[in-house]
């Protein structure tokens, strides 16, 4: 069984809530198209570039540091981080425990199935 968690990091607006759920679904829809099983949904306000200062990121790590994900479903890069430095290292943190990042907007999920950066 692969398993899934889908994270979503949203900036705190007026129409936020709709944004996060928006992001919810499509995570869960592309787990669904993948026969990935959903074992968490964790959320975060957008805004701390830092990864690791966020508590929802921090249950993400810790899920993969214990084996219990093989995939964490975001919507786009900048869910991890805005800064690529703070970025990559969470995704290298991600794959030393044997957990891949997969992105649910569909244009750069077309873009890892091609192969491309």
């Amino acid at each position: 069984m692969t398993t899934a968690v889908v994270y979503a990091c949203v900036e705190c607006k007026a129409d936020s809530t709709l944004v996060q759920e928006r992001a919810i679904d499509e995570g869960h829809d592309f787990a669904e198209r993948h026969d990935l099983t959903v074992v968490d949904t964790i959320t975060d306000p957008y805004g701390d570039p830092n990864p690791q200062a966020r508590e929802g990121w921090q249950r993400v790590r810790d899920l993969a540091a214990d084996g219990k994900v093989n995939k964490v479903i975001v919507r786009w890069p900048n869910s991890i981080s805005p800064v690529h430095e703070a970025r990559y290292g969470e995704i290298a943190y991600l794959q030393e425990h044997g957990v891949r990042v997969l992105f649910s907007c569909a244009p750069l999920a077309a873009m890892a199935r091609a192969g491309s950066p």
